[in-house]
Parts: C-alpha cells; structure tokens; sequence
C-alpha cells in the first residue's frame, strides 16, 4: 500500500500501520478521532488505550502512562488540533522527563472532526519545534517517506520524550471504532500489564 497520494502527500492510515509494525510491546494511546480510527485499523490490541471525548488531553495521559510503567515504551497518537488545545502539556512532559514517551502528531494542517476548516498549523505554528523550545529530547517534522527510518528511532528507541509531527494528507478514511465503553478499554489494559509484570 503506498504511504503517499497523487500529490506526494503522506497518508495517514499506511503511515500509521507502516510505523506501528515496529512497536514490539510498546503501550499505545489515541486521541479522539483519525488517530483512534487509524490505530484500531493497524489491529486492535489490549496494550491500545482509546480516548473518547478527552480532547486535549492524549499526550497527558501517555505521560502517565510511562511514569507508571517506566520500563515499557509509551507512544501517543493524537492529532495537531487535539495537542494545540493540550499545548500546556509539552512544558509538562519535557519538566518530567520520560525517557520512554514519544508522541505522534498527525497533523493534516485542518480540523478535521469538526466540519474539515483550515488549521492553525498551515500557517506559522510549529508543533515540532514548540516540542523542542519546551524541552523534549528530540523532534522531528515529518513530510516524505524517506525520513520513516528518523521517525521510526524518534518513536520507538531514542530517548525521550520525544516528538514525530507527521505532515498527512486531509483525506477521508471509514471509521474503524474500536470498543467505546472507556471501563473496559481501562480494565482490559490493567489485566494485561498485570499478567505481563506476573510472568
């Protein structure tokens, strides 16, 4: 499947199956939206952690997330209107300092749940680089497939935190929703980090 459209835009469902074929028993949360749908669509898992309705607050809870398992990798997955409305959360992860967290923007430069209007990110703001002016180890915006290898050591093996902002095609892809019932998707992620620490 090719990872890029007519334009040479990135598509943001081959880039997400592309990069999470090398997250081994890495711990995975999504923000609402494309980023849920595009996770879930890569093969849903117990070690996924879907957010519905908690906009802005992705990045906080993979922060979390790898303060409380400081041996496993932790990625987010959220996208560039979600972390603008959690901006406060950069000072936040790079003050803590989690060498296992990385995020991943999906940053299509638009709102795209909410009617598809242009985004802030079109224009002057950088995600990426208010990433690195906060204080995470590394950032990298990505726009063309032949900086995957970057990314990939960005989000799976370098020290954190750090940050992916992958520049993706506005396109429209079928919901694939996971579970929504948010006690299950919590317990079924307990029981599997419990029977992991036990064996």
């Amino acid at each position: 499947m090719s990872l890029t459209d007519h334009e040479g835009q990135l598509l943001r469902r081959p880039l997400i199956a592309r990069l999470l074929a090398e997250r081994d028993d890495a711990l995975v949360v999504t923000g609402l939206g494309s980023p849920t749908y595009d996770v879930a669509a890569a093969g849903d898992r117990a070690e996924n952690f879907y957010l519905w309705g908690a906009m802005g607050l992705a990045a906080m809870t993979g922060l979390g997330l790898a303060l409380a398992q400081p041996e496993r990798r932790v990625l987010v997955v959220t996208g560039d209107g979600e972390m603008l409305m959690g901006a406060g959360s950069l000072a936040g992860i790079a003050g803590a300092a989690p060498a296992n967290l990385a995020v991943l923007v999906l940053d299509n430069e638009s709102f795209g749940e909410t009617g598809r209007q242009s985004g802030l990110t079109g224009g002057e703001t950088d995600i990426a680089a208010m990433a690195a002016a906060c204080g995470f180890a590394d950032s990298l915006s990505l726009h063309q497939e032949d900086q995957l290898a970057a990314a990939g050591e960005l989000l799976w093996r370098a020290a954190g935190p750090t940050m992916v902002v992958a520049k993706v095609a506005l396109d429209r892809e079928m919901p694939v929703l996971p579970s929504l019932d948010g006690a299950f998707l919590t317990l079924r992620m307990r029981e599997r980090l419990a029977n992991r620490q036990q064996s």
